[in-house]
C-alpha cells in the first residue's frame, strides 16, 4: 500500500515530532543514521516536506530540520498526499484494476475495513498526536540501539 518514500517520509516527520525543536534541529544526515534509511533519499524527502511546509528547516552551519506547533498540527495523510500521486488507499490488495464492493477481489471485504480504518486515523489524528502515542506507547519509528 504505501511506498517506501512515503514510510520514510513518515517516520522521518514523526522522528522530528518526538525529537526536535528550533534549537534542536537535525541534519537529514543524522535523521537517515537514526532511523537507518538510505540519506540521499531521506534528504530529498525533507526537501518536499520543508517546502510544503510541512516540516520546517533553516540553512547554515545552525541549520536542519525541525518541526514547529504549527507543524505539528498536520495530519499523516498530509504526507502522504504530498509524496504519492493519488490515493493510496484506492487500490486493490491484490492489484486488479475493477475492484470493488460490487466486483470484489477475493480479499477486498477483508481489507476494505481495514484501509478504511487506517486512512480515517491517518486523517483524523495530527502529527503531535502520533508522537504522543510513540512515547507513551512502546511504540518505535527505528529499532536502532533495541537490538
Amino acid at each position: 500500500m504505501l511506498s517506501n518514500a512515503s514510510k520514510y517520509a513518515i517516520r522521518s516527520v514523526l522522528f522530528l515530532a518526538e525529537n526536535s525543536s528550533k534549537k534542536n534541529k537535525y541534519s537529514a544526515k543524522q535523521i537517515a543514521e537514526e532511523l537507518e534509511v538510505p540519506l540521499h533519499f531521506i534528504a530529498k524527502l525533507l526537501q518536499q516536506l520543508a517546502k510544503v511546509p510541512i516540516i520546517s528547516s533553516t540553512k547554515g552551519p545552525r541549520g536542519g530540520f525541525y518541526t514547529t506547533d504549527k507543524d505539528l498540527k498536520n495530519n499523516v495523510c498530509s504526507i502522504l498526499n504530498e509524496i504519492e500521486s493519488g490515493d493510496v488507499f484506492e487500490p486493490c490488495f491484490m492489484g486488479l484494476p475493477q475492484c470493488g464492493d460490487e466486483n470484489p477481489c477475493p480479499v477486498h471485504h477483508i481489507v476494505a475495513p481495514f484501509k478504511a480504518a487506517l486512512l480515517k486515523k491517518f486523517k483524523d489524528q495530527t502529527i503531535a498526536e502520533f508522537a504522543t502515542e510513540i512515547k507513551e506507547g512502546g511504540t518505535f519509528i527505528s529499532l536502532k540501539g533495541k537490538k
